[in-house]
């Protein structure tokens, strides 16, 4: 059974998972074009997303980790039909529909969603997030991470947790008591800041997540393409070597990686 990530650049990538295909936070625009992130900032984008990589046709739905520029930009407003499904917060439900958009579905923390066809059940689970620290979590838009669970005839074939835009927080810990093996991690790094705050986790929070969760396979992103992100994907890397975390694996705009564990979730 296929179960493999593509990524197009930023958060946004593209699933395909048995008979399902998602795509993640999309953000089409190109290197230079610039995206607003709230009370008058605005960021410039650095790199180019890997659209050839991506056949919007075959998508079944979008996984959007929160209402952000750099996540649902300009772009891709103007490319998705209005019709097609979006996963994503409440906020960022009310605010779509606004927009337009006809079969968003805002899913409050631990609230599922699932797709089922022939003999296969996608489910995907609204997990928490923390974008900013302290009250400034309250300026910002909420955000959600999710976990991503593909059965095959009742059977778990795997269990994907991807980040969204979270700090750390020891409370993440209930993600794997609460789902059990995390098969693949998604990581939102790049030490975003903005007027000095820390709004994305950098390379030590991400290795402090890395080593609280214990996928099996780590997989990096959103850590260079705008400007406000200030910690390299390097050192990240050298971290998680540094405390011996393994199963971390980069992966190159337009790239693929297989996401299936060697054996089945229990």
């Amino acid at each position: 059974m296929r179960a493999d990530v593509t990524f197009i650049g930023n958060a946004t990538t593209v699933l395909r998972l048995g008979e399902f295909t998602l795509l993640t936070d999309p953000a089409f625009g190109p290197a230079g074009s610039r995206v607003y992130l709230g009370y008058g900032a605005w960021t410039r984008r650095l790199t180019d997303p890997a659209l050839a990589a991506l056949d919007l046709a075959q998508v079944d739905a979008v996984l959007l980790s929160h209402l952000h520029g750099d996540h649902f930009d300009r772009a891709a407003r103007e490319q998705l039909e209005h019709s097609l499904p979006i996963i994503t917060t409440p906020q960022a439900e009310r605010r779509l529909r606004r927009r337009h958009f006809e079969a968003v579905r805002g899913l409050p923390t631990w609230e599922c969603h699932e797709w089922t066809r022939d003999r296969q059940r996608l489910r995907v689970t609204a997990v928490p997030g923390r974008h900013g620290p302290g009250l400034a979590d309250a300026l910002l838009p909420d955000v959600m991470g999710s976990v991503v669970e593909l059965e095959q005839d009742g059977r778990c074939a795997l269990r994907l947790y991807i980040t969204g835009d979270t700090l750390y927080d020891p409370g993440l810990a209930e993600i794997p008591r609460r789902f059990g093996e995390i098969d693949a991690m998604l990581i939102h790094l790049g030490g975003t800041r903005l007027l000095g705050l820390l709004l994305t986790m950098d390379d030590r929070q991400g290795a402090d997540l890395t080593d609280l969760i214990r996928p099996r396979l780590t997989v990096p992103v959103h850590f260079d393409d705008y400007r406000v992100m200030k910690s390299p994907l390097s050192n990240f890397l050298a971290r998680a070597r540094a405390q011996g975390l393994t199963g971390v694996q980069p992966i190159t705009r337009g790239g693929t990686l297989d996401l299936r564990p060697p054996d089945r979730c229990s």
